[in-house]
């Protein structure tokens, strides 16, 4: 099983930084926080993008 990225929901902070970087892997959950969506939407080096971008550190690589 392929890694997956993973957002820690009590962390995210919703600034959507992660979304603007890989808007096909990572959306906006109806609570306003973001949620990785189709790990398959991007590259993993776009997702580490985002990974290394988020502010919080709230998401990680799940395997």
């Amino acid at each position: 099983m392929a890694r997956r990225p993973w957002v820690d929901q009590e962390a995210c902070i919703s600034c959507g930084l992660c979304v603007s970087v890989c808007p096909g892997v990572f959306r906006f959950a109806e609570n306003g926080k973001s949620e990785a969506y189709d790990p398959a939407g991007a590259s993993e080096q776009e997702i580490q993008q985002a990974i290394d971008g988020c502010p919080v550190q709230a998401i990680s690589w799940k395997e």
